[in-house]
């Protein structure tokens, strides 16, 4: 498969503990960004599902045979013909879950998966306390996988703090790298934009960053919103406002890339 300019979007949306309206809202945002012509279609962090601890273990799915929530996203990916790529929570063998990173196909069919590494465990100003690892088991590998425009590195959220991990995707090949995320508002105001702006530079690659937004009803947690794809040079290029549901879409070029990196060899000249 010859690498090729590919039209992606973003979704953005604001999940609760409703995962069949959760669901809907997904299936509706898909469908409308394939009329669109996005050929892939990347949703946040959590989108099938943010509420109480208790009740999303009880909807953990294992991969990579998974169950009715898993099923209803691969109905998504065939019914609309794209690459699908999404957070999803996978059943642990610990009892725990995964924070993991899916690539479907346009025939449903798993591609790839990455299992988050790094843990979101703070305690934020606003009295928002988040031990993401208390329910969640972290991942150890970094992914990658093929889209009709070239490499996509997988990570989500909280590892875009952690640029080193960034530079190994693009040393295994990326042009573009996903992050799914639920962003905190708090930090997101001053944060989101910087971290996003400053990994697609570093790498000189395509960052697409699908997020949710607003208030999710559990333990006063608020997202922030600002779904967007930054290109290789640092420029954003497409973006969603801080609230709404939406999408938002843009074309990945491989050839960008080629020539940013030609005219500002930073990767060729680094030495670690």
């Amino acid at each position: 498969m010859s690498n090729s300019a590919t039209q992606v979007a973003v979704l953005q949306m604001c999940a609760t503990a409703d995962v069949d309206t959760n669901l809907s809202t997904t299936e509706s945002l898909i469908r409308k960004a394939a009329h669109s012509g996005a050929t892939a279609v990347f949703a946040p962090e959590a989108f099938t599902f943010i509420g109480p601890n208790a009740l999303r273990s009880e909807l953990l799915e294992p991969l990579p045979n998974g169950g009715p929530i898993f099923k209803f996203c691969q109905s998504m990916a065939i019914d609309n013909g794209v690459h699908f790529i999404f957070g999803f929570h996978e059943r642990a063998m610990d009892g725990r879950s995964h924070n993991t990173c899916v690539h479907l196909d346009p025939t449903g069919e798993i591609c790839a998966m990455y299992r988050k590494i790094h843990m979101f465990d703070v305690d934020l100003p606003d009295g928002t306390r988040l031990l993401e690892s208390k329910g969640t088991s972290p991942g150890e590998t970094p992914v990658i996988t093929k889209l009709p425009f070239g490499t996509l590195g997988l990570t989500v959220c909280y590892d875009v703090r952690f640029p080193g991990l960034y530079q190994h995707l693009v040393d295994l090949g990326a042009i573009a790298i996903s992050i799914p995320s639920a962003f905190t508002q708090t930090t997101g105001r001053d944060h989101w934009h910087v971290l996003l702006r400053a990994r697609a530079i570093e790498c000189q690659s395509y960052v697409i960053a699908a997020a949710q937004y607003g208030e999710h009803g559990h333990r006063n947690r608020t997202s922030y919103g600002h779904s967007l794809i930054i290109d290789p040079w640092g420029e954003v290029i497409a973006e969603c406002p801080e609230s709404g549901t939406d999408f938002a879409i843009a074309t990945i070029d491989p050839e960008r890339v080629r020539r940013v990196r030609q005219d500002l060899p930073s990767l060729a000249n680094r030495k670690f």
